[in-house]
């Protein structure tokens, strides 16, 4: 499969995303541990159906030594025992946070304060961004069908 627009080679494109890619830099610096910003990753990409996102936050969470266990329930992580109440309400967050649609209202009042019990102000502001930030980056990946599947692990980091 090839991918309807090569945002690395095309002018346009890449005026921006280099704008992209510094922003997802700054988000992984902000105070929300890694392991849990892997996890939200994942989940917003699975819902999105961002197949490029799933198959990178699940190898850069394999490597940072996250379980396989863990990778493969995340979708099911309601029912799932593996993961703290913390994990558990930023994956509620990431969820309301993507289906706004659903929602309605986007993340709601119970689910806002579920995580402010694990979270304090600079988390919450750090998950608001990386849910924004993951739902911007899955749009773009979906709408110009980018591949999954040849993902290297740090391959954005430099």
């Amino acid at each position: 499969m090839d991918a309807r627009l090569n945002y690395f080679a095309n002018p346009a494109a890449g005026k921006a995303l280099k704008h992209v890619m510094s922003a997802g830099k700054a988000i992984k610096d902000l105070p929300v541990d890694a392991a849990t910003q892997e996890l939200v990753a994942l989940r917003v990409s699975q819902i999105n159906g961002c197949a490029v996102c799933i198959d990178m936050h699940t190898k850069e969470a394999a490597a940072a030594g996250e379980s396989s266990v863990r990778l493969h329930l995340v979708s099911a992580w309601r029912e799932a025992t593996v993961f703290s109440e913390a994990e558990r309400a930023a994956l509620a967050f990431a969820e309301e946070g993507t289906r706004t649609a659903d929602a309605g209202g986007g993340v709601s009042d119970e689910v806002w304060a579920g995580a402010a019990k694990h979270y304090d102000e600079e988390q919450l502001a750090g998950l608001v961004m990386l849910v924004s930030f993951m739902n911007m980056v899955n749009r773009l990946n979906v709408i110009t069908q980018q591949p999954a599947g040849d993902y290297e692990v740090g391959q954005f980091s430099h």
